[in-house]
């Protein structure tokens, strides 16, 4: 299991890194770990698993 950084989950989704974070603030993606500045970091896995239930439900 790997760690992504905002940046690398917003490439992933296709999406700005400033809805990334929103969407860990609102607990829609939960962040498995803070880096070093307090941004959040995600389980790859998780990321796939909303990418996929995004996706289910109309789209990112």
């Amino acid at each position: 299991m790997s760690i992504m950084s905002v940046q690398q989950v917003a490439e992933f989704l296709g999406i700005p890194d400033t809805r990334v974070e929103r969407l860990a603030r609102e607990n829609l993606l939960v962040a498995a770990q803070q880096d070093d500045n307090g941004k959040p970091q995600f389980n790859e896995d998780d990321v796939k698993r909303y990418k996929i239930l995004a996706e289910r439900l109309g789209g990112l």
